[in-house]
């Protein structure tokens, strides 16, 4: 009967522990999904301002 309640006591704590580390993948997964979320509106076209400054060079090249 003792191998039998350290076999369950064993089992118990892999579970537990299985568990845990679902939960920091899961964690871990969502900080990733909200690091590319925030990403994603960061550099997003219409979150960028819009000035008049011109782009490229003012004046053409000389040859």
């Amino acid at each position: 009967m003792y191998e039998l309640d350290l076999v369950r006591m064993r089992s118990a704590e892999l579970r537990r522990e299985a568990a845990r580390e679902r939960l920091a993948r899961e964690v871990a997964r969502d900080r990733r999904a909200a690091r590319r979320a925030a990403a994603a509106l960061r550099y997003a076209p219409e979150a960028e301002p819009h000035t008049d400054r011109p782009r490229g060079h003012r004046l053409p090249r000389s040859a």
